[in-house]
């Protein structure tokens, strides 16, 4: 029998088969180690997202003692200002707010702009893979393809670029369940470098606006939408993590299944319009974000189960993706499936503002490797990350 063990590398491995156990005891269930309540069924999950009596956050109607939760340790603060001021953590009026400005940026007209400059950037970095004959297909084109097109959006500096893939990896790692103290460690060094560098990009541009997404954000604020610096900072690492963290994994995760199924990867090649649906069921079948918490802020019930005020509920991404109520032979990579309702970009008030950018990012990657490395294939098999809720490998070593 499969068991739901986030720490087991055999469940990381291939946790679906134990999200079918999960699907099959009933609708929600309560998971001790973690102390969160695990739901994993696709119809729960979608509307749990849009549930109101949940929150990302507590903090806008209780404290830590009211809510019966502990505050963080002391020594962890720079992590959690950094994160608990990003919109992905606010609930409504500062959420949207917040997102209210950011959303300007992501109009399907200023990203349908970029099509040229992703296309021509993926294609770029494809062409070097080519010329080697193959390499890492994370390191060489899944990871700074993404993090190129969201620091140009921010205006980072292409000198100032390299740090911000290793900061993201570090403050992610604490988005897995029970991270530990070296992984705290890492994490709240990483926001006060990362917070620092963007103090100081705020007052440059301040100095001199650029036509980029932080100047745009001073703009706003001046103009009499208030935005708090810490605001502003928190926006730009929260952009630059899931603008690129979903892509980078969605890519290799990708790649990995279309080699594991060279029937589907053969009819990929074979018909290139296929790639839009493809992009989408590759998504759904080895979702990159396993997991989204939340908090009850209100008594919830779950199929005859009371959910108390100050619980957290996991919601199974991973799971609601692979459940055979909504999707047919949800086991089978199926590229042309066109009845996909998969939560991949989450949904409600917190479904992913750059879903649109990282479809476009995810064709230009697909269509470069389709076209210009049309024998692409796996070189050695990959070793995944450890890590659960964000669910990747370490490397897909291909040759050309």
């Amino acid at each position: 029998m499969a068991a739901f063990d986030p720490w087991d590398p055999a469940f990381v491995a291939d946790p679906y088969p134990a999200y079918a156990e999960l699907r099959a005891k009933g609708r929600v269930r309560y998971f001790e180690p973690t102390n969160q309540w695990l739901v994993p069924h696709h119809a729960d999950v979608s509307a749990l997202l849009r549930e109101r009596r949940l929150g990302r956050t507590y903090l806008h109607r209780f404290d830590h003692e009211d809510f019966g939760r502990t505050p963080p340790a002391p020594e962890h603060e720079p992590f959690h200002t950094l994160n608990d001021h990003g919109m992905l953590d606010l609930e409504p009026p500062d959420h949207t707010r917040i997102r209210r400005l950011v959303s300007k940026a992501f109009t399907p007209r200023t990203v349908e702009q970029l099509k040229p400059y992703v296309s021509e950037l993926a294609g770029d970095l494809v062409d070097r893979l080519v010329e080697k004959g193959g390499g890492d297909l994370l390191a060489d084109v899944a990871e700074p393809l993404p993090v190129a097109v969201i620091a140009q959006m921010l205006g980072i500096p292409e000198a100032d670029r390299a740090p911000l893939r290793p900061w993201s990896a570090d403050i992610c790692g604490m988005y897995e369940l029970n991270p530990s103290e070296e992984t705290a460690r890492r994490a709240v060094q990483a926001s006060v470098e990362f917070s620092d560098y963007l103090r100081e990009l705020i007052a440059e541009r301040r100095e001199e606006p650029g036509d980029d997404l932080i100047s745009g954000l001073i703009a706003a604020h001046d103009e009499g939408d208030r935005l708090t610096e810490q605001e502003m900072i928190s926006t730009a690492v929260l952009l630059l993590n899931a603008g690129h963290e979903a892509t980078v994994n969605a890519t290799v995760n990708g790649w990995y299944a279309l080699f594991r199924n060279p029937a589907q990867l053969a009819a990929l090649r074979a018909d290139h319009s296929l790639i839009p649906s493809a992009i989408e069921e590759l998504m759904r079948y080895d979702t990159p974000l396993q997991l989204f918490e939340r908090w009850v802020l209100d008594d919830i019930e779950i199929d005859g189960t009371t959910i108390p005020r100050g619980a957290e509920i996991a919601m199974l991404f991973g799971s609601a993706n692979h459940d055979p109520e909504v999707f047919r032979d949800p086991e089978r990579l199926d590229i042309t499936r066109t009845e996909n309702p998969h939560i991949s970009f989450s949904a409600g008030i917190h479904y992913c503002i750059g879903a649109p950018l990282a479809r476009i990012e995810l064709a230009a990657s697909m269509t470069a490797l389709l076209e210009k490395a049309p024998t692409l294939s796996l070189a050695q098999e990959p070793v995944r990350k450890p890590n659960f809720v964000i669910r990747g490998l370490q490397g897909l070593d291909v040759t050309v």
